[in-house]
Order: structure tokens, then sequence, then C-alpha cells
């Protein structure tokens, strides 16, 4: 039986990580609009097709950005053959020379949520932006009162560094953010 190459830049045990693509706005799209309970009031994810394209284009074109799927290894539910999308993570702002950071932004989709996939998912992206991408440190803003955000930055190692009052605006209003960071040598040092 001939191998079939993986669509995954980094495989875990039950996700893989992809870029984005534009064959991907119909799934991402109705994953979006079945997980707006789920989301509401930390995320917006596109949930149109003409949202997608815009957002799918800064992450495919602009190189201070690279966005990230998370899908299931089963094959089960996907567009293509990538297994069915369960979430996504983002990094933004990325800053060359000195800095080499990024900043992560992420959403599991409802039929995903509280499975653990998006932990594998963002460990991977993780060792991903520190391995291939060469960067050096991430950070993770998140408003205080997104339980579940928190957890997931912890425990995949990130760091409280900080609070910042009124450093996003979300959802039509300036929100406060709690700083999480990891830098390359505390994954590699374990």
């Amino acid at each position: 039986m001939p191998h079939t190459p993986s669509r995954h830049l980094a495989e875990g045990p039950r996700v893989g990580i992809r870029h984005f693509t534009y064959e991907d706005a119909a799934e991402f799209t109705a994953r979006a609009r079945e997980s707006k309970d789920l989301h509401h009031p930390w995320l917006f994810p596109p949930d149109s097709p003409q949202a997608y394209d815009a957002y799918a284009s800064r992450l495919i074109e602009d190189p201070t950005k690279a966005g990230f799927l998370i899908c299931e290894k089963d094959g089960a539910g996907g567009s293509g053959d990538g297994g069915a999308i369960a979430g996504f993570v983002n990094i933004n702002n990325i800053v060359e020379g000195g800095f080499l950071s990024g900043a992560l932004g992420y959403g599991a989709f409802a039929h995903a949520a509280g499975r653990g996939l998006m932990r594998e998912g963002l460990g991977l992206v993780v060792r991903h932006a520190f391995g291939p991408m060469r960067l050096h440190r991430l950070e993770i803003n998140v408003q205080p009162g997104n339980a579940a955000s928190i957890a997931l930055a912890r425990s995949c190692g990130f760091h409280l560094e900080g609070f910042s009052p009124r450093m996003l605006h979300v959802g039509g209003a300036w929100r406060d953010h709690q700083r999480w960071a990891i830098t390359a040598e505390t994954v590699t040092s374990g």
C-alpha cells in the first residue's frame, strides 16, 4: 500500500496542524457558527465566506502572521483529507530581529471543546514556532474572565507576566487582559 504524505506540519497522537487555505472556508465558517455560544464574549472568528476570505488572506499573505488549523487525525468529518477542524491558532505580530516573537490567538470549535485537542494542537504550534519558524518568545493575551483560555495557557507552559488594562478592542469595547508568555528555552529545557 503506497504511503500518502500528510498535509500536517506537525502531528500529535490525535491532531495535526496545517496552514489555513481558502478551501477551508465552508467548514471553518460552519464550525464558527456552531460555536458562537462557546466563543461569546471572548472571540469572534469569521462566520461567512466573505469574512473568512479576508481573514485567511491576512494569515496566508502577511509575513507578520501565521495561521494554523488544528485538525483531528481520524479523518472523519473534515474537508479534503485533513480531518475535522477542531480549532485554530494564529501567531500575530511576528517580529524578527532582536525580538523573534509573536502573539497567539486561538479558539476551539464546540464539537472539540473539552477533549484536550486544543492543548495538543497549541503544543504543536508552540514547538513549530520555536523550531522551523525560529521564534524565541510567544505571548497570549487573555481576558481575566476567560477561565478556559487561562487554563489552556497554563497547561501548555505559559507563565503569567502581568496585567494590561484596556489592552485590546474586543466585542466593541477596550478590554483588560492578562499577559502570558513562554520562551524557547522553557520548552527545550522541559
